[in-house]
């Protein structure tokens, strides 16, 4: 399994590339994590629950005012070896590479609200790209606290975290709000049960030592923008349209069953996942309180099939990652496993005995190579805890 680099250890690394690129020690060094979600997979944009966890990689910002009458920030990214040029007063370019693109919208919709000075910032991060771990949420929320701290507008944590959203709609991918929320507001040692609707969040403490969180990576990689994520919103909008309810979250099986026939098979499908999905997230939560592992990993394995057979956004990839966790079963260590992120490659997320965590990676890891020849990567976190100003001074 891969270990990660401390947090302490990356915040020093961006400290130091910040000081290689701009020859004058940063005034601002800030983190936020990416997450994982054990369930409760494509509900937040239907108003539904949703269990994740902010995970031990973080993106790491390293910061300070810059001298001059500038307005704009030279920002570089560590991780892809690229430095940008940033507006500070609104306006990005759709030029500008993707990375840049998250920084510059955040910036953008931090700039609507106070005036923002010109900056350096050198950017790195362990968060896989890609990997459905919400890189571009940490991202996005780092940078955002990394403007709260160089300008003092303190903002108050869901205030961010939509602030945070805003910037991704900006992007381009209409993502819902569990992304931003866990990175902002996840609580090292639990996970976060997130009403959607309501935007009201409790923490679920994971206690017990004896059970870790495994996440593999397929290290296939996907892009939300490429349509499939904006095509699944608009068609559980339409399904609520044919339901007569404001969204998914209003809808009961018994209604669906009762208009089944009034509805397209495939837009039927995709509703029964986000109605079961909806249903299964708040009993994972309390079976996990209850330390009720067998029943949170038979309602994370039935999760995975409804995403891969009524939602159709898993691939051959996870469901080989998912079948060979499956296949060990409790006897060797395991209690479920399902994909988790928006789909189409990415990682899965399993629920195992710790200390049996390594070889239960090794013998998934194994099967993976033998079927797809391709080498995944597997991680093993506790409950990390969301975004933080790890050194401030005054410039």
């Amino acid at each position: 399994m891969d270990d990660a680099i401390s947090l302490a250890n990356l915040a020093a690394r961006t400290a130091a590339t910040f000081r290689n690129r701009f020859y004058r020690d940063p005034t601002v060094v800030v983190a936020a994590p990416g997450r994982v979600n054990i369930i409760g997979e494509h509900t937040d944009y239907n108003d539904g629950f949703v269990l994740p966890m902010a995970i031990n990689r973080y993106t790491v910002v390293a910061a300070d005012r810059a001298t001059g009458d500038s307005h704009s920030a030279r920002v570089f990214s560590a991780t892809l070896d690229d430095q940008q040029q940033i507006c500070v007063d609104g306006g990005q370019q759709a030029s500008l590479p993707t990375w840049a693109r998250y920084v510059g919208c955040v910036v953008d919709q931090f700039a609507a609200g106070a005036a923002i000075p010109a900056f350096d910032a050198a950017i790195d991060s362990t968060v896989p790209l890609g990997g459905g771990l919400s890189s571009s949420a940490a991202l996005e929320v780092a940078v955002a606290t990394m403007l709260e701290t160089l300008t003092g507008r303190q903002l108050e944590p869901v205030a961010k975290a939509l602030l945070c959203q805003a910037a991704e709609h900006q992007v381009g991918v209409p993502c819902g709000i569990m992304d931003q929320f866990s990175s902002v507001l996840c609580q090292a040692g639990h996970l976060m049960l997130l009403d959607c609707r309501s935007q009201q969040s409790r923490m679920a403490p994971l206690a017990d030592a004896s059970v870790t969180v495994l996440v593999i990576n397929s290290n296939v990689k996907h892009e939300l923008t490429g349509g499939e994520y904006a095509e699944r919103r608009a068609q559980c909008e339409q399904a609520a349209k044919a339901l007569g309810v404001a969204s998914l979250r209003d809808a009961s099986g018994d209604l669906l069953e009762q208009r089944r026939e009034q509805l397209d098979p495939l837009i039927y499908r995709r509703a029964r996942h986000v109605i079961r999905e909806i249903e299964r997230t708040p009993k994972a939560a309390a079976a996990l309180e209850a330390g009720n592992w067998q029943e949170v990993g038979q309602l994370m394995v039935a999760s995975h099939n409804s995403l891969r057979d009524d939602y159709e956004v898993s691939c051959v990839e996870l469901d080989v990652l998912v079948a060979a966790a499956t296949a060990l079963g409790e006897a060797n260590g395991v209690f479920g496993s399902r994909m988790t992120g928006g789909g189409f490659g990415g990682c899965t997320v399993s629920l195992v005995r710790t200390d049996r965590a390594a070889a239960v990676a090794e013998a998934i890891c194994g099967q993976y190579r033998q079927q797809i020849g391709v080498q995944a990567t597997a991680f093993a976190t506790p409950p990390a805890q969301g975004a933080c100003v790890i050194s401030h001074r005054n410039s």
